[in-house]
């Protein structure tokens, strides 16, 4: 995945309170991974976390940060995003460096792709799962799985284990866990059970027409 976000910060001042850094247009965050176990504390001006959440997503995009005044400049992914209960109010943010790292988990959309032969009989296509998380090179993080379904047939199933992942991603969840079904609407089941009633009367009048007095 080709990174476009951008994301500069600054180094915390020590001693500084989150709550005057966000009255003062600050969103205080945190870059963890740049230097093994070593976090280092950072703010930002709320204009840029702002455009960088427009952006970019939550354990699945790579952001370009900058922090000017420690000289360091790298590849990061957005860990977490500490909000307001019920306000748009942005807490702090939580970056990871993913330089040096040999693999990352992230979490990636899915997007169906085809028409469904289950569903041009008729079906109905039901998604269970959105997204994927999985676990590959940082330079080759998907913006999305891409799933064919044209070859899906009514009362058929996707799983986890069956999807065609770019290479050197690996899913991280339950192979077993069904990713999409398609399924009989109600009124394919009743047209069904109207047909196998029918069916039954038929071959008992049958039978009744055969009976001898």
């Amino acid at each position: 995945m080709t990174t476009t976000v951008k994301f500069e910060c600054q180094t915390r001042p020590e001693g500084s309170k989150p709550k005057a850094l966000r009255r003062q247009g600050f969103i205080p965050a945190a870059l963890y991974g740049h230097k093994g176990a070593e976090s280092v504390s950072l703010m930002a001006k709320e204009k840029n976390v702002e455009m960088l959440l427009k952006n970019a997503s939550v354990n699945n995009t790579l952001v370009n940060v900058a922090i000017p005044d420690i000289s360091w400049n790298g590849k990061a992914l957005i860990r977490e995003v500490q909000t307001h209960p019920w306000r748009p109010d942005i807490y702090h943010v939580s970056l990871f460096a993913v330089a040096g790292q040999e693999s990352v988990e992230v979490v990636v959309p899915i997007h169906l792709n085809g028409e469904a032969q289950g569903v041009e009989a008729g079906g109905v296509l039901e998604q269970v799962i959105t997204e994927l998380s999985i676990e590959c090179p940082p330079e080759q993080i998907p913006e999305v799985i891409n799933v064919d379904v044209t070859d899906i047939p009514l009362g058929g199933s996707l799983h986890i284990g069956e999807l065609k992942l770019p290479e050197g991603v690996t899913p991280t969840e339950d192979p077993e866990q069904t990713v999409l079904t398609i399924v009989e609407t109600r009124a394919e089941k009743v047209a069904e059970e109207t047909e196998e009633e029918e069916d039954i009367e038929g071959g008992v009048v049958e039978e009744l027409g055969d009976v001898s007095v």
